[in-house]
């Protein structure tokens, strides 16, 4: 998988990793970026096109996919993290609403686009998704969820030339994060980092120190090796 002319669709793209990400794949000769978010954008590239898109809304699912057609790479990467204990279930069903089922929509509405193109679904997750942090417990739950989709939608879109792939993001820069008194990488370090992943097709990608740390863990561990076993049951 090659970025240069690519037409790419990028969820959450006006902050933090998404901003980061449409900076990544101009630089990367991207043909055309999409870029998704819930209000207005304005961007100086004119293959940057701005698109109306909250990933709970139904009708502008269907909206992007009439007007973007042809897609090569889609990145999941909207996402919504608020501090919570669980005990006010409103919460979790709105951290599942964008994390887990805006994943889920957005991947069905363009899968028939990218069987075309053979292209690819990736992903923004978080390390989170392997061990909750209760202080946001809904969001570690909602990507632990969007974390077992993932990997169930790899298994079954592997015949049909998608790839699937997870980014399992440690500390970034971003207003998410603004709150935690720990080291962060910044987005741009993230982003070229997650473009080198897609690029080498790997199937979880981890872009920033810490989750790096985890990463030849988790390749060659047994989790890796239940889940390849696993998918072989998929015909």
């Amino acid at each position: 998988m090659n970025i240069e002319n690519k037409i790419i669709l990028i969820t959450g793209a006006n902050r933090g990793i998404g901003a980061a990400l449409v900076e990544e794949a101009l630089l990367r000769g991207a043909k055309r970026i999409y870029a998704g978010t819930r209000g207005p954008l304005l961007h100086s590239d004119p293959r940057v096109v701005p698109l109306l898109l909250d990933v709970t809304d139904t009708e502008q699912i269907a909206a992007a996919v009439a007007t973007i057609g042809t897609l090569d790479i889609l990145i999941n990467n909207a996402g919504v993290a608020l501090y919570d204990d669980l005990s006010d279930p409103s919460v979790l069903d709105r951290h599942l609403a964008v994390n887990l089922f805006g994943t889920y929509n957005l991947s069905r509405a363009f899968l028939p686009a990218l069987v075309r193109s053979r292209g690819a679904i990736v992903n923004n997750l978080s390390i989170l998704a392997l061990a909750a942090f209760p202080p946001i417990a809904s969001y570690s739950v909602s990507k632990a969820a969007a974390f077992s989709l993932t990997q169930s939608l790899r298994a079954f879109l592997a015949g049909k030339g998608v790839r699937v792939q997870a980014i399992l993001t440690g500390p970034v820069d971003t207003d998410m994060n603004r709150g935690l008194d720990i080291p962060k990488a910044p987005p741009a370090v993230a982003a070229r980092a997650i473009f080198d992943g897609i690029e080498g097709e790997e199937e979880e990608i981890f872009p920033d120190p810490v989750s790096a740390a985890m990463a030849e863990g988790w390749r060659n561990g047994a989790i890796k090796a239940f889940e390849r076993q696993n998918a072989s049951f998929v015909v």
